[in-house]
């Protein structure tokens, strides 16, 4: 009889974690005419001013924006500004290559996406199928497919709740009696100790406590051709929020390679061996 296989998850940050830069900035702005650093310096400003969260800020002000210079914002079009985001070395064949090692080992491996970005400029970049569920801030759109407002802003705290989503098993984002809904350790689908989160930035830090807390394993990555990129990630380190600070390298042999597959053989044995303790 073949073994009963175990769950794992590998939660993602995407911007400056699976992608240098923010999503935004391979196309929408570009297509605004718009520097980077003015256009999140105003929305900056503006959250400072009004008191207000940030990432609102910058989606309402991306509508803004794209009104004044009459950039069309339907959900087509930010799929389609997604085909233009470009990874880190290695990104593309990372998940195809982490399954397949992870099924050798008996291990169910899926991979989740939180993050601050537009869900809807990631549904078009390359690597949007390999994820079992994305939790991205989005818009609300119109019967013609207009975006509207703000639906959904997950900011460095509401990133959080994801992680107890996946914890949890529960998918539906409005389902909120769920996801507070008392669930023995025992009985849910993808324990923290099973759960892997990598971030890059002061974002991430509540989610990567979280998972070094509950028994799972963090790891801050960062810009590896970016001038002080690794000094602010090791600040992480140092501050016991990550277990481990390495190049956002993804290619086959790299550290955060051999990290993340010396955890899925973790996984496996300690699931293996629970197996016998429990035989009897």
């Amino acid at each position: 009889m073949s073994r009963r296989k175990v769950t794992m998850a590998v939660a993602y940050d995407f911007d400056g974690t699976l992608a240098p830069g923010n999503m935004q900035e391979y196309q929408f702005l570009p297509e605004l005419g718009i520097a980077p650093e003015a256009f999140w310096e105003e929305a900056n400003a503006m959250a400072r001013e009004h008191q207000a969260d940030d990432v609102l800020v910058y989606m309402n002000l991306m509508l803004l924006k794209a009104q004044q210079h009459k950039v069309p914002v339907r959900r087509e079009d930010f799929k389609k500004r997604g085909e233009a985001v470009k990874f880190f070395d290695g990104v593309p064949g990372w998940f195809e290559r982490m399954n397949a090692y992870a099924k050798g080992r008996d291990v169910d491996l899926k991979h989740y996406l939180i993050s601050s970005g537009n869900e809807e400029i990631f549904a078009g970049t390359s690597i949007a199928k390999c994820f079992e569920a994305v939790y991205a801030s989005k818009y609300l759109f119109d019967e013609n497919g207009v975006a509207q407002w703000p639906a959904l802003a997950i900011n460095y705290t509401t990133k959080t709740q994801f992680l107890f989503r996946i914890n949890k098993g529960v998918k539906d984002i409005s389902d909120n009696l769920a996801v507070n809904k008392y669930v023995p350790k025992g009985e849910r689908p993808v324990p923290f100790e099973n759960m892997v989160f990598i971030g890059d930035g002061a974002t991430d830090i509540p989610c990567f406590r979280l998972v070094k807390e509950q028994g799972g394993l963090s790891v801050a990555v960062y810009p590896p051709k970016k001038k002080g990129g690794k000094d602010k990630a090791d600040e992480y380190q140092k501050d016991d929020r990550v277990h481990a600070v390495v190049p956002a390298i993804y290619s086959e042999d790299s550290e955060l390679d051999r990290i993340v597959k010396a955890r899925i053989d973790f996984v496996a044995s300690r699931h293996a061996l629970e197996g016998l303790l429990n035989k009897g």
